[in-house]
């Protein structure tokens, strides 16, 4: 009997398999674009896929329809992967950040947080016709339909097509600013594709001409010759602690009477306390906080600081400490080698660091030993330290209130409202309660065991906790709440940072704006250390109070920036791009210019420069 071909529709391999991928590509788009796909994404998509498809007509002859298949699951990996990484982080991925794809194992917790089912409906096709391939006579009926060769003149007249409609896709958008809108411009595949084989690096400026006076000059700033509070906590102790994922509309946050963070608002409220500082991080997120803290430089333009910089040999604040006679170290309750940190410590300069082997495992929470081991068995250390007549510089960085914020019930501190149960925010909202527990005891033992009268405390959020990509209705209901106003990227990152030291004049609110690369000159600065040798991009901001321009990359579109009224995002260049005063008022006239743009990309360039040309370590010699 004379098995009944499919329809004339599946008879093309090259058709079938076409329409199977534009579909795919608008599920791609709905979930990665604002406004989601357009008629354009047919023009977008299918051209690069059907330069893919050509090729296996020319050349495949035999195992064709597992080679569709196959093609065909690896673009959908690749759309799958994609909405993952950007309903956590907000951006499109490239194989820069798949490079990183080791890390994942460390953190599936916080991917599986964002996993939502609707997304694996992208694999249903794959798992249709991987049944009808179980069926051994319709397996064999459409592989012959399915295997019938093309016309090799067409097949040639539409790869050729389809090459030029991917060039005008690419070429004429590959100057754009804003990553999500090159994406958007050039279609998801070509993008990808643009990224991975372009060389397009960007031109690097002679180290010898990036002095100090040309960072300042092009960030619009005056040093001061006689700074305030010179020197104000010279000879102390350093300890610079760095909250996880801690924002700053958790500082005096109360929900329904109850205080979220009591511990904080008592610091906030007793010392200097800055409510407008940004982030600054990139794609190695909390290890990225380290690095710009350490050094104040800016982030690498493609990858994490551990793995970009880590090699040089780095100017740092370790390194400016001890040679003012500091012991140095830095406390982490994970794996040294995750995100490459042992490497980072090394380039640091740091004299040792403390990481699970000293804190162990007896109480964990996520990726290592709870935030109240860590600070007890930091304060204990600390106080060893202390006994010596040498000062210290201490990096502790905390690691329990990470996403996704599903701390265990033993660690609850606080009963939420019912409202708030079940949900991200309310998740985010009680570890971050849980963490300035722990905090409260860190800061109560260190006062008790005497560090703390002896020491200069720093204390920051490394990174945004609430991502705005992977809220839903409830949680914007929510925050809508909190804030009195619409949750916006100038919300997302926005950090605390407060100092603290005897001697220095405390309680105050300091309105200047200020983000991490900041950190490094006020502190030295404090302790009375010379940057006349340091190259910076930060500011004191006790000093440099007028004026800031905080350029931002990676979570934010490169271009984008903060300066002393709003917050900048860049589109295809300046002309296109959006506006967000940091007051929230949105009456007021734009304040920023396209000049401040031109500064905020040259300083990225200064720093990306000066960096790289930094010497090598001779790793071989330190192993």
């Amino acid at each position: 009997m004379r098995l009944k071909e499919p329809r004339t529709l599946s008879k093309r391999s090259i058709l079938f398999f076409s329409i199977i991928m534009l579909a795919k590509s608008y599920f791609a788009w709905y979930y990665l674009f604002e406004d989601g796909p357009t008629w354009s994404t047919l023009f977008k998509e299918i051209p690069f896929v059907l330069i893919i498809f050509c090729l296996i007509e020319w050349f495949a002859t035999k195992r064709k329809i597992a080679i569709y298949m196959l093609v065909n699951l690896l673009i959908t990996v690749l759309f799958f992967s994609l909405i993952i990484y950007h309903n956590h982080f907000g951006i499109i991925a490239t194989s820069q950040v798949f490079g990183q794809a080791k890390q994942v194992g460390a953190v599936k917790k916080s991917i599986f947080a964002v996993l939502h089912p609707q997304y694996m409906l992208i694999f249903l096709d794959i798992i249709v016709i991987s049944l009808i391939m179980l069926s051994r006579k319709k397996a064999v009926a459409w592989k012959k339909a399915m295997s019938r060769r093309s016309n090799r003149k067409v097949v040639a007249v539409l790869f050729c097509i389809s090459l030029v409609i991917c060039m005008m896709n690419i070429f004429p958008n590959k100057a754009s600013m804003n990553e999500t809108v090159q994406a958007e411009q050039m279609g998801i595949l070509n993008y990808e594709a643009y990224a991975l084989l372009a060389d397009d690096k960007e031109e690097l400026i002679d180290s010898s001409v990036i002095t100090q006076s040309v960072i300042d000059q092009t960030k619009g700033i005056t040093v001061r010759s006689e700074p305030i509070l010179n020197g104000a906590a010279k000879g102390k102790n350093l300890i610079i602690i760095q909250m996880e994922s801690f924002q700053n509309f958790l500082v005096h946050l109360s929900i329904d009477g109850q205080e979220i963070t009591p511990n904080m608002n008592e610091l906030a409220d007793s010392s200097i306390y800055f409510p407008r500082f940004f982030q600054q991080v990139g794609q190695g997120n909390t290890s990225d906080a380290e690095f710009i803290v350490n050094t104040s430089f800016y982030v690498p333009p493609d990858g994490p600081a551990t793995e970009i910089y880590a090699p040089k040999e780095l100017p740092s604040l370790p390194k400016l400490l001890q040679e003012q006679g500091y012991d140095t170290a830095t406390f982490h309750t994970n794996e040294v080698d995750f995100w490459n940190r042992g490497e980072l410590y090394r380039a640091l300069g740091f004299d040792r660091y403390y990481d699970k082997a000293f804190f162990g495992e007896e109480d964990t929470v996520f990726y290592g030993a709870s935030d109240e081991v860590l600070y007890t068995k930091t304060s204990a250390e600390l106080a060893r330290m202390n006994e010596s007549s040498q000062p210290f510089y201490s990096h502790v960085i905390s690691m329990s209130s990470h996403n996704p914020f599903t701390i265990p019930e033993n660690k609850y501190q606080m009963a939420l409202p019912e409202r708030y149960e079940g949900t991200f925010v309310g998740n985010y909202i009680r570890a971050q309660n849980y963490a300035d527990y722990a905090l409260g005891q860190f800061i109560a033992e260190l006062k008790e065991n005497g560090v703390w009268d002896d020491s200069l405390v720093v204390l920051y959020g490394d990174h945004r906790g609430l991502p705005i990509f992977s809220l839903k209705d409830e949680d914007k209901v929510l925050l809508q709440e909190i804030l009195g106003k619409e949750y916006t990227e100038r919300d997302l990152i926005n950090i605390p940072l407060i100092i603290s030291s005897a001697g220095v004049p405390m309680a105050s609110v300091q309105n200047q704006l200020g983000g991490q690369v900041d950190i490094l000159p006020t502190v030295a600065n404090l302790l009375g250390v010379p940057l006349d040798n340091h190259i910076h991009f930060g500011q004191d901001i006790l000093n440099e109070r007028e004026y800031n321009l905080l350029p931002q990359r990676y979570y934010l579109p490169t271009g984008s920036f903060v300066n002393n009224e709003e917050l900048f995002l860049s589109g295809s260049g300046f002309e296109d791009g959006q506006h967000y005063t940091l007051s929230g008022d949105g009456d007021k006239p734009l304040q920023s210019t396209e000049d401040e743009f031109d500064s905020a990309l040259k300083l990225l360039q200064l720093s990306d420069s000066y960096v790289s040309q930094l010497p090598d370590r001779e790793i071989a010699e330190e192993e």
